[in-house]
């Protein structure tokens, strides 16, 4: 039995791991995690992985979520480009869900204009665009404010699985 669903965002040039390490580590606590895109039926990553994709984003609707997630690679630059993404984002965002980031994932919380106020981390890269949305922008491994759960790369992978099945255990 699910414990709730966690939609995960991909895209074009995903960071593969940033897309599997958080689905399996929230699979593993029993919480299903559905893969949306822009459309495609398949996207490849960074490093050739494909990630088949479960549906659309407008599919899936943001009162059956319990978060969503923005993994990294160049897909956040596509991502936050498509106004479904953004509005779910927003959606997740409004009813105290989960949004939980990695590396460039930021983008597309900064489009959706949830970022002003917060405090978050992300890849060093993208460290001016976070604090030019309003966001305080912090070197940690993971980052959590309210119901945003932020990270920075790879490496943090540990840390931030940690943090998204620890912030949605709390709420069940």
């Amino acid at each position: 039995m699910s414990r709730g669903t966690v939609l995960m965002l991909v895209g074009p040039d995903y960071e593969d791991m940033e897309v599997w390490y958080p689905k399996y580590r929230l699979e593993a606590a029993g919480y299903e995690v559905p893969v949306a895109g822009m459309g495609e039926a398949q996207y490849k990553g960074k490093w050739g992985y494909p990630c088949p994709t479960d549906g659309h984003v407008r599919d899936f609707m943001s009162d059956t979520l319990a978060g969503i997630i923005a993994p990294g690679g160049w897909a956040p630059d596509k991502l936050r480009r498509d106004a479904a993404v953004l509005s779910r984002v927003r959606e997740v965002n409004q009813a105290g869900g989960l949004v939980a980031t990695i590396c460039h994932g930021p983008w597309i919380l900064i489009s959706a204009g949830i970022v002003k106020g917060r405090k978050m981390t992300s890849t060093v890269g993208i460290r001016d665009d976070v604090v030019n949305a309003g966001a305080t922008w912090v070197d940690e491994p993971v980052v959590t404010d309210g119901n945003i759960v932020s990270s920075r790369v790879p490496k943090d992978l540990p840390a931030f699985g940690e943090a998204l099945v620890g912030w949605l255990d709390a709420r069940n």
